[in-house]
Protein backbone atom coordinates (compact mmCIF):
# COMPACT_ATOMS: atom_id res chain seq x y z
CA UNK A 1 0.00 0.00 0.00
CA UNK A 2 1.50 3.16 -0.97
CA UNK A 3 1.56 6.39 1.93
CA UNK A 4 -1.00 9.17 1.17
CA UNK A 5 0.30 12.59 1.83
CA UNK A 6 -2.70 14.84 2.34
CA UNK A 7 -2.24 18.70 2.22
CA UNK A 8 -5.35 19.46 4.94
CA UNK A 9 -6.34 22.11 7.17
CA UNK A 10 -8.36 24.33 4.44
CA UNK A 11 -10.54 23.73 6.14
CA UNK A 12 -10.47 20.83 8.51
CA UNK A 13 -14.09 20.28 8.44
CA UNK A 14 -13.66 19.00 4.68
CA UNK A 15 -10.26 16.75 5.69
CA UNK A 16 -11.85 15.20 8.23
CA UNK A 17 -13.86 13.54 5.54
CA UNK A 18 -11.40 13.26 3.07
CA UNK A 19 -9.73 11.12 6.26
CA UNK A 20 -12.89 9.11 6.70
CA UNK A 21 -13.97 8.44 3.54
CA UNK A 22 -10.42 7.08 2.67
CA UNK A 23 -10.06 5.09 5.64
CA UNK A 24 -13.44 3.65 5.24
CA UNK A 25 -13.08 3.11 1.32
CA UNK A 26 -9.95 1.19 2.17
CA UNK A 27 -11.52 -0.86 4.98
CA UNK A 28 -13.92 -2.08 3.00
CA UNK A 29 -11.85 -3.39 0.47
CA UNK A 30 -9.16 -5.26 1.89
CA UNK A 31 -11.25 -6.05 4.78
CA UNK A 32 -10.75 -6.45 8.56
CA UNK A 33 -9.52 -3.61 10.32
CA UNK A 34 -7.39 -2.79 7.71
CA UNK A 35 -6.72 1.55 7.22
CA UNK A 36 -4.33 3.50 5.27
CA UNK A 37 -1.37 4.52 5.66
CA UNK A 38 -1.21 8.42 5.19
CA UNK A 39 0.28 11.52 6.39
CA UNK A 40 -1.34 14.85 6.64
CA UNK A 41 -0.07 18.12 7.03
CA UNK A 42 -3.03 20.53 8.21
CA UNK A 43 -2.81 24.21 7.87
CA UNK A 44 -4.19 26.90 10.22
CA UNK A 45 -7.17 28.00 7.83
CA UNK A 46 -6.91 31.13 9.85
CA UNK A 47 -4.05 32.06 7.88
CA UNK A 48 -5.05 30.88 4.61
CA UNK A 49 -7.74 32.46 4.39
CA UNK A 50 -6.45 35.71 5.34
CA UNK A 51 -3.62 35.55 2.86
CA UNK A 52 -6.60 34.40 0.11
CA UNK A 53 -8.61 37.36 0.45
CA UNK A 54 -5.75 39.31 0.21
CA UNK A 55 -4.54 38.00 -2.99
CA UNK A 56 -1.23 36.83 -1.68
CA UNK A 57 -1.31 34.20 -3.74
CA UNK A 58 2.89 33.93 -3.92
CA UNK A 59 3.17 33.55 0.24
CA UNK A 60 0.48 30.65 -0.23
CA UNK A 61 2.13 29.00 -3.03
CA UNK A 62 5.52 28.85 -0.78
CA UNK A 63 3.18 27.38 2.54
CA UNK A 64 1.64 24.72 -0.15
CA UNK A 65 5.70 24.00 -1.27
CA UNK A 66 6.66 23.70 2.16
CA UNK A 67 4.22 21.51 3.08
CA UNK A 68 4.20 18.85 -0.04
CA UNK A 69 8.19 18.88 0.56
CA UNK A 70 7.42 17.87 4.82
CA UNK A 71 5.59 14.92 3.62
CA UNK A 72 7.03 13.95 0.87
CA UNK A 73 10.41 13.96 3.75
CA UNK A 74 7.96 11.80 5.54
CA UNK A 75 7.58 9.16 3.49
CA UNK A 76 4.62 10.31 1.17
CA UNK A 77 4.53 8.12 -2.05
CA UNK A 78 2.32 10.64 -3.91
CA UNK A 79 0.18 14.01 -2.61
CA UNK A 80 -3.28 15.24 -2.67
CA UNK A 81 -3.89 18.92 -1.53
CA UNK A 82 -7.57 18.70 -0.08
CA UNK A 83 -9.02 21.94 -1.13
CA UNK A 84 -10.05 22.79 -5.05
CA UNK A 85 -9.01 26.31 -4.44
CA UNK A 86 -5.67 25.73 -3.51
CA UNK A 87 -5.23 24.01 -6.59
CA UNK A 88 -4.70 27.20 -8.29
CA UNK A 89 -0.62 26.84 -7.45
CA UNK A 90 -0.25 22.74 -8.43
CA UNK A 91 1.65 23.53 -11.01
CA UNK A 92 4.45 24.89 -8.29
CA UNK A 93 3.72 22.37 -5.97
CA UNK A 94 4.10 19.26 -8.29
CA UNK A 95 7.23 20.77 -9.86
CA UNK A 96 9.05 21.27 -6.10
CA UNK A 97 8.66 17.49 -5.00
CA UNK A 98 9.40 14.71 -6.67
CA UNK A 99 6.15 12.71 -5.86
CA UNK A 100 2.94 12.27 -7.93
CA UNK A 101 0.26 15.09 -7.11
CA UNK A 102 -2.97 13.68 -7.94
CA UNK A 103 -4.97 16.93 -8.64
CA UNK A 104 -8.65 17.12 -7.71
CA UNK A 105 -10.03 18.56 -10.54
CA UNK A 106 -9.00 15.21 -12.99
CA UNK A 107 -10.86 12.12 -11.41
CA UNK A 108 -13.91 14.27 -11.10
CA UNK A 109 -13.71 15.64 -15.02
CA UNK A 110 -12.83 11.49 -16.04
CA UNK A 111 -16.31 10.91 -13.55
CA UNK A 112 -18.32 13.40 -15.97
CA UNK A 113 -17.08 12.17 -19.02
CA UNK A 114 -17.54 8.20 -18.23
CA UNK A 115 -21.62 9.27 -17.92
CA UNK A 116 -21.59 11.19 -21.26
CA UNK A 117 -21.81 14.66 -19.79
CA UNK A 118 -20.44 17.63 -21.00
CA UNK A 119 -21.81 20.83 -19.71
CA UNK A 120 -21.72 21.56 -16.13
CA UNK A 121 -22.32 23.64 -13.49
CA UNK A 122 -19.47 24.76 -11.07
CA UNK A 123 -20.40 25.56 -7.54
CA UNK A 124 -17.09 26.63 -5.72
CA UNK A 125 -15.26 29.77 -3.62
CA UNK A 126 -15.08 32.91 -6.39
CA UNK A 127 -11.30 32.25 -6.73
CA UNK A 128 -12.44 29.03 -8.27
CA UNK A 129 -15.01 29.96 -9.90
CA UNK A 130 -13.76 32.90 -11.77
CA UNK A 131 -10.10 32.14 -12.19
CA UNK A 132 -9.08 30.06 -15.18
CA UNK A 133 -6.84 27.88 -12.68
CA UNK A 134 -9.30 25.34 -12.64
CA UNK A 135 -12.35 26.08 -15.26
CA UNK A 136 -9.73 26.56 -17.78
CA UNK A 137 -8.08 22.54 -16.57
CA UNK A 138 -11.73 20.68 -17.06
CA UNK A 139 -12.19 22.99 -20.48
CA UNK A 140 -8.62 22.61 -21.97
CA UNK A 141 -7.76 18.92 -20.64
CA UNK A 142 -11.16 17.03 -20.50
CA UNK A 143 -13.56 18.94 -22.86
CA UNK A 144 -16.02 20.43 -20.40
CA UNK A 145 -17.71 23.22 -21.28
CA UNK A 146 -17.90 24.81 -17.72
CA UNK A 147 -20.78 27.42 -16.55
CA UNK A 148 -20.76 29.26 -13.66
CA UNK A 149 -23.64 31.15 -11.82
CA UNK A 150 -23.89 35.08 -12.13
CA UNK A 151 -22.35 37.74 -10.16
CA UNK A 152 -24.77 37.75 -7.31
CA UNK A 153 -25.34 34.20 -6.87
CA UNK A 154 -20.58 33.02 -7.07
CA UNK A 155 -21.04 35.64 -4.18
CA UNK A 156 -23.62 33.83 -2.15
CA UNK A 157 -22.04 30.60 -3.05
CA UNK A 158 -18.76 31.72 -1.77
CA UNK A 159 -19.98 33.79 1.59
CA UNK A 160 -21.86 30.52 2.27
CA UNK A 161 -18.62 28.59 2.09
CA UNK A 162 -15.87 31.40 4.42
CA UNK A 163 -19.04 32.39 6.97
CA UNK A 164 -20.42 28.88 7.88
CA UNK A 165 -19.28 25.62 6.34
CA UNK A 166 -15.64 26.35 7.04
CA UNK A 167 -16.85 26.19 10.85
CA UNK A 168 -18.71 23.41 10.01
CA UNK A 169 -22.45 25.43 10.60
CA UNK A 170 -24.46 23.94 8.11
CA UNK A 171 -28.11 26.05 8.13
CA UNK A 172 -31.05 25.15 5.82
CA UNK A 173 -31.50 28.54 4.77
CA UNK A 174 -27.98 28.13 2.99
CA UNK A 175 -28.99 24.47 1.48
CA UNK A 176 -31.97 26.29 0.11
CA UNK A 177 -30.42 28.89 -1.30
CA UNK A 178 -28.17 26.48 -3.01
CA UNK A 179 -30.48 24.86 -4.42
CA UNK A 180 -31.94 27.99 -6.29
CA UNK A 181 -28.86 28.72 -7.20
CA UNK A 182 -28.44 25.12 -8.77
CA UNK A 183 -31.68 25.26 -10.43
CA UNK A 184 -30.76 28.78 -12.21
CA UNK A 185 -27.90 26.56 -13.54
CA UNK A 186 -29.48 24.17 -14.56
CA UNK A 187 -31.72 26.84 -16.38
CA UNK A 188 -28.90 27.68 -18.22
CA UNK A 189 -28.17 24.40 -19.78
CA UNK A 190 -26.25 23.00 -16.88
CA UNK A 191 -26.57 18.69 -17.51
CA UNK A 192 -24.61 18.21 -14.06
CA UNK A 193 -23.28 20.27 -10.84
CA UNK A 194 -19.51 19.72 -9.83
CA UNK A 195 -19.81 20.40 -5.77
CA UNK A 196 -16.33 22.32 -6.24
CA UNK A 197 -15.04 23.32 -2.61
CA UNK A 198 -14.83 20.24 -0.48
CA UNK A 199 -16.95 21.69 2.24
CA UNK A 200 -20.10 21.66 0.11
CA UNK A 201 -21.01 18.26 0.38
CA UNK A 202 -21.42 18.85 3.90
CA UNK A 203 -24.48 21.32 2.85
CA UNK A 204 -25.71 19.44 -0.04
CA UNK A 205 -26.05 16.59 -1.67
CA UNK A 206 -28.13 14.57 -5.20
CA UNK A 207 -31.01 14.86 -3.06
CA UNK A 208 -30.40 19.15 -3.59
CA UNK A 209 -30.37 18.66 -7.55
CA UNK A 210 -32.54 17.83 -10.98
CA UNK A 211 -29.30 16.85 -11.98
CA UNK A 212 -26.16 14.81 -11.36
CA UNK A 213 -24.14 16.04 -8.86
CA UNK A 214 -20.40 15.07 -8.74
CA UNK A 215 -18.93 15.56 -5.12
CA UNK A 216 -14.92 16.70 -5.56
CA UNK A 217 -14.12 15.41 -1.95
CA UNK A 218 -15.52 12.12 -2.51
CA UNK A 219 -13.90 11.39 -5.93
CA UNK A 220 -10.97 12.66 -4.89
CA UNK A 221 -10.88 10.61 -1.67
CA UNK A 222 -11.40 7.71 -3.40
CA UNK A 223 -9.28 8.21 -6.39
CA UNK A 224 -6.16 8.52 -3.73
CA UNK A 225 -7.74 4.83 -2.24
CA UNK A 226 -7.30 3.45 -6.12
CA UNK A 227 -3.43 5.03 -6.68
CA UNK A 228 -2.48 3.85 -2.71
CA UNK A 229 -3.59 0.46 -3.31
CA UNK A 230 -2.66 -0.45 -6.95
CA UNK A 231 -6.11 -0.17 -8.40
CA UNK A 232 -5.03 2.78 -10.79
Amino acid sequence: MKVIGLIGGMSWESSAEYYRIINETVRARLGGVHSAKSLMWSMDFGEIERLQHHGDWPALTGEMIAAARRLEAGGADFLMICTNTMHKMAADVSAAVSIPLLHIADPTAEKIKAAGLRKVGLLGTAFTMEQDFYKGRLAEKFGLDVLVPEAEDRAKVHEIIYRELVAGIVKDSSRDAYRAIIARLVDAGAEAIIMGCTEIMLLISQADSPVPVFDTTEIHALAAVDLALGDA
